[in-house]
């Protein structure tokens, strides 16, 4: 088979986990072709996603005039096959997220991802997250193009599931993959009973340098590391806020926050206001070795997130030997449990958030590197991407045979 990805931006800072996923799929022996929507033109600093760039070939690189040369060009030449993906493009925007002209521009996306796995001769492709690049695929395949699937992470999904149409999606995609029990659960919400055998769990993973390093223990300090991009979903601001009233009580800590984001103005106003500029560190961007040195110099890595799927990060920390504090969010708990791999709480509540971090910040260190021995081998009996791979390899082979089932992804991951 020949198999391409495609995402609406890659390479991306926050979506590393896309590019382990392929080239671990690679590792396995089966090429893959990079499409994508933009990206491009981005600044990256880690050395393997400027590779991964080069690597990446992008549909709007051409601009509006490539667009609409290209389609132009398909609908003179197969005008029955675009008269298809004219009707596919009218369902979705049938009381959709966007305007009739916005499914119109994913429609010329299409024609140019079709044309291109034409000359390439791909068979099937694969996109990530239930979105725009979801319909982009749907769409070159009523254009009589590849077969597809795409993985669902859940937190944009879960907002307007109908509008996005995700039970269409998946009516026409071959599998869909998710990435805990939990996205599984809600997509089977909103899918077609005779479509439920169709969803499978995946998870993203860590490659084989996570889990080779030697686990220090965790350093006797009161270092806070969060590291995502700032965001409501993510809500560092409670972050700030929790730092402000651990000051009342008489436990002084250090927060960095890794990464950045809209949030950041607020977060900026917070600690002018609270006065914590030297407790609070805004790092921005950073590789990913930055990242795990980090949180290697943590003491506790903290993301009280409102919306998530389930965070990369919380596996690398607990792959580092660190203990995450979390909240019950999608797929979160099932990775960590309270008291174990870390602390958990309500989404949105200060009080728990102040209450976990004082407990994580007066609990020994050497109960935390106990615990984190534990958690290692539970992240990575989970999240290893290369057994996830495999996974992913048992459904793509299957494709061609319409074979897809979810015995066969555990005999061949069970070896």
């Amino acid at each position: 088979m020949k198999l391409a990805y495609f995402i609406n931006g890659h390479p991306k800072v926050s979506h590393t986990f896309i590019r382990r996923e392929i080239l671990a799929i690679e590792r396995q022996g089966q090429s893959v072709a990079r499409f994508a929507l933009r990206g491009w033109d981005d600044v990256l600093f880690d050395p393997q996603d400027q590779h991964e760039q080069k690597l990446t070939r992008y549909v709007l690189r051409g601009g509006l005039s490539g667009l609409l040369w290209a389609t132009c060009a398909f609908a003179a030449k197969h005008p029955m096959r675009f008269a298809s993906g004219l009707r596919m493009a009218a369902r979705m925007a049938w009381h959709g997220d966007r305007t009739w002209l916005h499914h119109l521009v994913s429609l010329a996306e299409a024609v140019v991802l079709c044309r291109w796995c034409e000359a390439d001769g791909i068979d099937h492709v694969h996109a990530h997250f239930g979105t725009n690049s979801a319909e982009i695929v749907l769409l070159a395949k009523a254009l009589h193009g590849p077969s597809y699937s795409f993985t669902v992470h859940g937190a944009d999904e879960w907002d307007m599931p109908r509008q996005l149409k995700l039970c269409e999606k998946l009516q026409y995609a071959e599998f869909v993959v998710t990435i805990s029990s939990f996205t599984r659960a809600q997509m089977m919400r909103w899918a077609r009973p005779e479509d439920h055998d169709k969803i499978h769990v995946v998870h993203c993973g860590l490659d084989a340098p996570a889990f080779d390093a030697a686990l220090t223990p965790v350093p006797d300090n009161r270092l806070i590391v969060c590291v995502g991009r700032l965001c409501v979903e993510k809500s560092q601001d409670l972050l700030v806020l929790a730092l402000a009233e651990l000051r009342k009580r008489n436990i002084d800590a250090q927060l960095e926050l890794v990464g950045d984001g809209p949030l950041r103005p607020r977060i900026e106003a917070l600690v002018q206001r609270h006065g914590l500029q030297r407790q609070v560190t805004l790092t921005g961007w950073a590789s990913s070795a930055a990242v795990f040195d980090r949180l290697r110099a943590s003491r506790v890595m903290a993301l009280p997130s409102v919306s998530e799927g389930l965070p990369v990060v919380i596996m690398e920390a607990l792959a580092l030997g660190r203990p995450v504090i979390a909240t019950y969010v999608a797929g979160i708990p099932e990775l960590v449990r309270d008291g174990q791999e870390g602390f958990l709480l309500p989404a949105g509540d200060l009080n728990a958030l102040v209450n976990a971090l004082e407990r994580a910040l007066t609990t020994p260190v050497d109960e935390l590197t106990r615990r984190a021995s534990a958690a290692y081998d539970r992240v990575k009996a989970r999240h290893s991407i290369d057994i996830e791979a495999k996974k992913l390899m048992v459904l793509f082979a299957q494709v061609q045979t319409k074979q897809v089932s979810t015995e066969a992804i555990r005999s061949a991951t069970a070896s």
